[in-house]
């Protein structure tokens, strides 16, 4: 359907609606609450939804709502039946779930956490697991999914850091234009509408505190905290948006027409709606006390351009109509946001066919090639942060210790936003396999598994300790599987939303059980499973290995054992830096010059920086060329270099391009990341990589907030790490230009 039919259907079906019909669409309601007895309800609907609504809240994902996948898709029917059947002008609803690590519903497959997915630092996985979520939902009657998770980090103390592709905006980027292109397809009439969130800077809050104020410098804002965003919809399209809980220099988030309005729409040219972050515009009278009441409250939010209000409808109700008839708020900006939603829907083809067929939903969740993908997410998303040599363990030993809390537990391998912990389900829905199973279905007969957990997450117990010390003495090797345990709102959880930390520690008294455990003199390995990073270095001298593991999904028992005893080769990099010490924060590795500063007992240097992550076996870089050596500021170079498996094992690698400008007219970055590939190499086999950097990749704003491109000479990192750099060169841009937008925002790459 193209653009003028629909913008002229949008138009002619507005003309037709009453203030109160426009109003409906442009509020939601749960699904929950249009049941009774677990069934769909038609007295209740027509009590609550009598006009229609724009949104219907998390069909598959909310609590009291059906688990069969054949009794949720026959439930969106029976809704979309009611809205097109039994109101005035049949207009069918936008279904909505959340999808941050898998669609989130009874079954669906549960793919690693975000943080784990930027690990592979694999875009072209990514959308591949999108395009199975895009179908998982699809199938089930969903068209909207509240991912991907936009904010870059720069204070891991914040619990939602385990949802976000860490802390640089160029990898954030990456995965998340990945990720929307996966969920959204080539065409949203058999597509899942994305919704980036949390528009803007929502990463970095005071104290690390979920909701917090942010402060950040209109500069910063735009080059960091707004790329990821600008990516999401000037490459890939996202066709929606949510905003964020926070306030910027006094503005809240939702109430930001500057943000919402003048960015958003005036100078990226977005044609999609924006959703509230749940409760958000309430928020405005009850967390940030800038409106009065609910009526002051939605029109702040419209005119600064939410279009529409989730998860339940609080403010665009009666409040709202409350306005229109006030004179607070014109109808002809109800219109403006009703003709969004509208035309999402007809994009989504819902006026044509609002129904999903229910004969071809059973066995569509979580199918034998799901479980693969995931698996092989899991297994790209470990990072091998230390090995003395220790890793691979051979499958015959005579016998093994695993001890700790996250070793003999399936729902510790989850994030916050999966279908078991949100909800606090008891039953997961899908096969997990915890790490010690795997282990033990990994070794030889002979060999002998101790268990002992030996401490709690979060418990000041030690009861656990003699256990596990027994355990570990009686074993050639210790595999301690610690960290911490993801969940909303609620303990035990100590990461995810509303978990914030002050420390960076392991929780309760897992550091002392590791060291309790390493006093016995055997070889010890530490798998981490976490949402954050953790500062261990007091652990980090006494441990052999350590692997980094996030929480890795419904198959990352399997990823783990197949890294622990060499089926296989970890390649995966760090997405974020691992500080020392908490008090080291912010500690991201694109600071500026005049921030590596030491401390009087510490200094400035991460225990690991970012991109870090080993192999077992070991890649030389060679033969850097960068061609031209002079280019105009609308141009392009090609960065060429060899990378040679030089050890005895298959592995991958992670190259990666950084860029310093070394004299500019506003300080700069000591490097930034401006591509990335990962490939996967034979022993001996050696590849040329081609890097093609345009020049827009280098433009930031100058002193007048200019969006420009310097000339001078730039320096081009390339390595393993962003402290592992293999190749320097550089090359000369020859003179400056004034940018009115990007108009790249990635570099190419090429293997040979």
């Amino acid at each position: 359907m193209n653009a003028d039919s629909v913008n002229f259907k949008v138009k002619a079906l507005i003309e037709k609606m009453s203030i109160e019909e426009k109003i409906a669409q442009l509020g939601s309601i749960p699904a929950s609450e249009l049941l009774e007895n677990g069934k769909f309800s038609r007295e209740k609907a027509r009590e609550l939804i009598g006009r229609g609504i724009g949104q219907i809240t998390r069909l598959a994902g909310g609590r009291g709502n059906p688990k069969d996948p054949v009794q949720i898709a026959a439930l969106a029917n029976e809704i979309q039946r009611f809205l097109v059947e039994e109101t005035r002008l049949g207009i069918p609803a936008i279904i909505h779930e959340e999808c941050l690590s898998g669609f989130m519903a009874y079954g669906a497959t549960t793919f690693p956490q975000a943080i784990g997915l930027a690990s592979t630092w694999n875009p072209d996985l990514v959308q591949s697991i999108a395009e199975v979520i895009r179908r998982q939902m699809r199938a089930l009657g969903a068209h909207q999914g509240l991912a991907p998770v936009l904010d870059v980090v720069r204070d891991p103390r914040w619990g939602r850091t385990e949802e976000t592709y860490g802390e640089d905006q160029y990898l954030v980027a990456s995965m998340g234009v990945a990720y929307i292109r996966g969920l959204q397809g080539d065409d949203l009439s058999s597509g899942i509408i994305a919704t980036p969130k949390h528009f803007a800077a929502h990463g970095f809050p005071e104290g690390g505190r979920n909701c917090a104020p942010v402060h950040v410098s209109p500069r910063e804002f735009r080059e960091v905290f707004l790329f990821p965003f600008e990516a999401a919809v000037r490459v890939a399209g996202a066709y929606s948006l949510m905003n964020a809980y926070h306030d910027i220099d006094g503005v809240p988030c939702a109430a930001s027409r500057d943000l919402l309005t003048e960015i958003l729409r005036f100078e990226w040219g977005f044609e999609g709606y924006v959703v509230s972050d749940y409760g958000s515009i309430e928020r405005l009278k009850i967390f940030h006390h800038v409106a009065a009441d609910e009526k002051e409250a939605a029109v702040q939010a419209l005119e600064a351009g939410v279009d529409v209000e989730l998860p339940r409808v609080k403010c665009y109700g009666e409040p709202l109509f409350n306005a229109v008839k006030e004179g607070m708020v014109s109808e002809a900006t109800i219109n403006e946001a009703v003709s969004r939603i509208l035309r999402a829907k007809f994009l989504l083809g819902l006026f044509d066919n609002p129904y999903v067929n229910v004969e071809n939903v059973s066995g569509i969740l979580d199918t034998r090639e799901d479980r693969t993908l995931a698996l092989r997410a899991a297994r790209e998303s470990l990072v091998l942060l230390k090995n003395n040599g220790v890793l691979p363990l051979r499958k015959d030993l005579d016998a093994i210790a695993v001890i700790g809390p996250n070793a003999n537990t399936t729902r510790g391998l989850l994030g916050d936003y999966s279908y078991t912990l949100h909800l606090n389900q008891k039953e997961d829905g899908i096969r997990i396999v915890s790490i010690l199973e795997a282990i033990k279905s990994k070794v030889s007969s002979k060999t002998r598994v101790y268990f002992a957990e030996g401490c709690g997450i979060n418990e000041s117990s030690k009861e656990g300790f003699k256990e596990a010390v027994e355990a570990a003495s009686k074993s050639d090797v210790i595999i301690a599987v610690v960290g911490e345990r993801s969940g909303i709102f609620r303990l035990p959880a100590v990461t995810g939303e509303g978990r914030d930390r002050a420390s960076l520690s392991l929780p309760g008294v897992q550091e002392e059980l590791i060291e309790e455990l390493c006093r016995v003199g055997k070889p010890l390995i530490m798998v981490l499973v976490n949402g954050r990073p953790l500062s261990i270095g007091r652990l980090i001298e006494k441990a052999s290995a350590v692997i980094e593991a996030w929480f890795p999904g419904e198959e990352g028992g399997n990823a783990v054992a197949d890294a622990l005893f060499g089926d296989y080769n970890p390649g995966g990099k760090l997405p974020i830096t691992i500080p020392k010490d908490v008090g080291q924060i912010p500690i991201y590795y694109s600071r500026r010059p005049s921030s590596f500063k030491n401390y009087v007992f510490m200094d400035a240097e991460p225990l690991f920086p970012f991109g870090h992550g080993l192999s077992y076996t070991r890649f030389e870089y060679s033969s850097l060329e960068i061609e031209p050596e002079k280019v105009d500021p609308s141009g392009e170079v090609k960065v060429k270099f060899y990378v040679e498996n030089v050890g005895e094992m298959r592995g991958d690698e992670v190259v990666q391009l950084y860029i310093h400008d070394p004299v500019a007219s506003v300080t700069r970055p000591v490097k930034e990341l401006k591509g990335f590939k990962r490939i996967a190499l034979e022993p001996g086999e050696k590849r040329k990589i081609v890097f093609t950097l345009y020049m827009d990749q280098l433009a930031f704003y100058d002193r007048y907030m200019r969006l420009v491109v310097e000339p001078g000479i730039y320096e081009v990192m390339v390595g393993g790490s962003s402290e592992d750099i293999r190749l320097i060169g550089k090359f000369e841009v020859t003179r400056g230009k004034v940018l009115t937008r990007r108009q790249r925002f990635f570099s190419k790459v090429s293997c040979y």
